[in-house]
């Protein structure tokens, strides 16, 4: 829409959208203009807030909280306790236009723990958290076999996770057959956090994040899937473009590698490539080994824009599109009257790199008005 007036309420949703021509601007409102504007970008998959910029854990600063070595699966670790909402890049992610994060424990770990949805937004996670447990994050291949003695191989590993999952199985099993209350049946099981989260994630109430590259890895994910049953996410998906049909008919979607990322074959046009397949995605920022821990979720979209996925479908991947997999289109993902005010305001093309993000705005509070 061209001219346009979006009208942000105090309660924090938007109010009105439509041409300057018909807009009634209530008296004494902030008024901020820019050549284009956006909905906020939302971050399918990070680590920001438990990773934090100094990439140190060693001395007296510690900010590397996205991976406990200490066992290779521990999906009871929420990423809820671990999140800083005043880490440097939180505030850094902002001033580049995301306003909401899927962000919790990294890839490295069997089961590294949970993750949350947040704004990046207040100095505390109570004001920042608005789904606080949402996936647990999984790893298959060798990104975990270098981080552990056990798995040390691919095979391993899922068996390894599929153990878990059957643990689980029974663990939900006995709570059920002990609280029918008949003479015969068990006591209840001791209780677990462990197997709690992860029957979550065979209830349907936590999805299965599954970072996997390799087409190996990604059969092996959807074999895991269609053993157990549950809401399976992938995450990386480098080689995805080999198993297209396999995940459109498994109805998985992907949270696809940053396009700029170094990972083994990967491509510049996955992306467009799952688009084409009609497979639902969403480009995310990932984790980075490196300082600053994270990417310019902006510019990542724009390399898949030029790389066949086009202007349109590059803003959806990272709006809409994303919105969609991780359950909160209700709220975000576009300029819509009822949802959060959340907007991004440019001074050019999004996606050229000449352009800045000139003004950030989360459900109605102005955060950043200086061109970035």
């Amino acid at each position: 829409m061209e001219d346009a007036v979006v009208i942000a309420g105090a309660d924090g949703a938007i109010d009105w959208v439509g041409p300057a021509a018909d807009a009634d601007i209530p008296a004494g409102v902030e008024v901020l203009e820019a050549a284009v504007v956006t909905p906020g970008l939302v971050d399918a998959h990070s680590v920001v807030g438990l990773a934090g910029a100094l990439n140190s854990n060693v001395g007296p600063v510690r900010d590397q909280d996205q991976l406990d070595r200490s066992a290779p699966i521990q999906p009871e670790l929420r990423a809820i306790d671990a999140y800083d909402a005043a880490e440097t890049l939180v505030e850094w992610v902002r001033s580049y236009g995301v306003t909401t994060l899927h962000t919790g424990h990294g890839p490295g770990a069997l089961i590294s723990g949970q993750t949350m949805i947040v704004k990046p937004r207040g100095s505390n996670t109570d004001e920042a958290v608005i789904v606080p447990a949402r996936m647990l994050a999984a790893t298959l291949g060798n990104a975990v076999t270098s981080n552990f003695d056990s798995p040390g191989t691919s095979s391993k590993g899922v068996a390894m996770l599929r153990g878990a999952l059957i643990g689980a199985q029974a663990y939900q099993e006995q709570a059920r057959r002990a609280a029918s209350g008949g003479p015969d049946d068990p006591q209840p099981p001791a209780p677990d956090l462990a197997k709690e989260a992860l029957v979550r994630v065979l209830d349907g109430e936590l999805s299965l994040l599954v970072t996997a590259n390799t087409a190996t890895e990604i059969a092996a994910a959807l074999r895991l899937q269609r053993e157990f049953g549950f809401d399976l996410v992938l995450d990386g998906a480098a080689e995805s473009y080999l198993l297209l049909d396999e995940i459109r008919e498994a109805g998985v979607p992907v949270v696809v590698h940053p396009p700029m990322s170094r990972v083994r074959n990967a491509s510049f046009e996955t992306a467009s490539m799952l688009a084409e397949a009609g497979i639902p995605f969403a480009i995310q920022t990932g984790f980075e080994d490196y300082v600053p821990k994270t990417r310019v979720l902006l510019w990542e979209a724009a390399i898949a824009a030029a790389n066949g996925l086009g202007r349109e479908g590059a803003l959806e991947a990272v709006t809409l599109g994303a919105a969609r997999i991780l359950g909160i289109d209700d709220r975000v993902g576009s300029i819509e009257v009822g949802k959060d005010a959340d907007l991004v305001l440019y001074d050019g093309d999004p996606f050229e790199y000449t352009s800045h993000v000139c003004g950030v705005v989360i459900e109605s509070e102005v955060f950043s008005r200086e061109c970035r």
